[in-house]
C-alpha cells in the first residue's frame, strides 16, 4: 500500500465473572482484496442460551455479507446498514424457538483499501476513533442513560455509575426496528486507531485513559492490558468483556 501506513490489529475476548460468554468479536480480512477489513462486535442478552444464539446470528450475518462485499463497487455504508437490518432479523426469527428472547448490540467497521472507514452501531457496544491518543470521535449509546446526557440532566461521568445505565433503548431482536447509527471517516491516516467493545471494557475507561493506552501499546498488548486493567477494576463483578483493535501504523515505524 502506498498510503503512508500499514494495518496492525488484535481482538480480546473474556467471560469476565459471567457464567457464560455472550460477546462475540470478529476481524475478517477481504479474500480477494488486500487492505479491506471488517471488524463486527455483539454483545448477546437474553438468558445463557439466546444472548449466544444472537450474538452468533451477528457473526454469521457479517461473514456471509463480507464474502460477497465488492470493494470497488459496493457502497460499505449501506453494506453495514444491511448486516444490521438481516441480523435484526434472524435473531426476531430464532426467538420462536429461544426459552428467552434473544437480543444483541452491534459495533462494526469497515476500512476500504482507499483508506474510507464507515461505522454502524446499535445498543451500548462502542467504536472510538483516535488520532495520535486523541479521540477524533466514538459513537453514541442507544441507552437510556445517553438520553439523559443528550438533555443536560447528567455528565457522562455520572452516566457510568448510574444504576440504570445498562438500560437500552434499542438493539437487535426488539420488537421495533432497531436504532442504527452510522458514521463516515474519508480518510484514515497514519496514527489513527479505531476501537470496538463492548460495555464490559468502556463501562471502566475514561476516553483519555484508551486513547493513551491505544497510543502507548501495540494492538495486542492494548487488547490484553485494558481486558486485565476492567477485570481488576471488576473487582469480581465484571461483565463479558470484548474488543476489536486496528491500528494504522506509519510505514517507517
Amino acid at each position: 500500500m502506498s498510503k503512508g501506513y500499514r494495518l496492525s490489529a488484535s481482538t480480546g475476548i473474556h467471560k469476565g465473572d459471567r457464567e457464560y460468554q455472550q460477546d462475540q468479536v470478529i476481524l475478517l480480512s477481504h479474500k480477494r482484496v488486500s487492505g479491506c477489513v471488517l471488524a463486527v462486535l455483539a454483545d448477546g442478552m437474553g438468558g445463557r442460551s439466546g444472548g449466544r444464539k444472537a450474538s452468533d446470528q451477528v457473526m454469521m450475518t457479517a461473514k456471509q455479507l463480507f464474502e460477497r462485499y465488492a470493494p470497488e463497487t459496493d457502497d460499505a455504508g449501506a453494506t453495514l446498514m444491511q448486516l444490521v437490518r438481516e441480523a435484526h432479523t434472524v435473531i426476531k426469527l430464532t426467538a420462536i424457538s429461544a426459552e428467552e428472547e434473544p437480543h444483541s448490540t452491534v459495533a462494526a467497521f469497515l476500512i476500504n483499501p482507499a483508506g474510507d472507514c464507515h461505522w454502524a452501531h446499535s445498543g451500548d457496544s462502542r467504536i472510538y476513533h483516535f488520532h495520535a491518543g486523541k479521540l477524533v470521535k466514538r459513537s453514541k449509546d442507544h441507552s437510556y442513560v445517553q438520553t439523559l446526557v443528550d438533555r443536560g440532566e447528567i455528565t457522562e461521568e455520572q452516566a457510568t455509575v448510574h444504576p440504570k445505565s445498562n438500560i437500552l433503548v434499542g438493539c437487535l431482536g426488539t420488537e421495533s426496528e432497531p436504532p442504527v447509527d452510522v458514521h463516515l471517516i474519508p480518510q484514515l491516516r497514519a496514527g489513527d486507531v479505531l476501537m470496538a467493545c463492548s460495555d464490559g471494557v468502556w463501562h471502566y475507561f475514561s476516553n483519555a485513559e484508551i486513547g493513551s493506552v491505544l497510543a502507548s501499546l501495540s494492538a495486542r498488548e492494548a487488547t490484553q492490558f485494558l481486558i486485565e486493567k476492567a477485570r481488576s477494576r471488576g473487582r469480581g463483578g465484571g461483565d463479558n468483556l470484548s474488543l476489536v483493535i486496528v491500528k494504522l501504523e506509519p510505514l517507517d515505524s
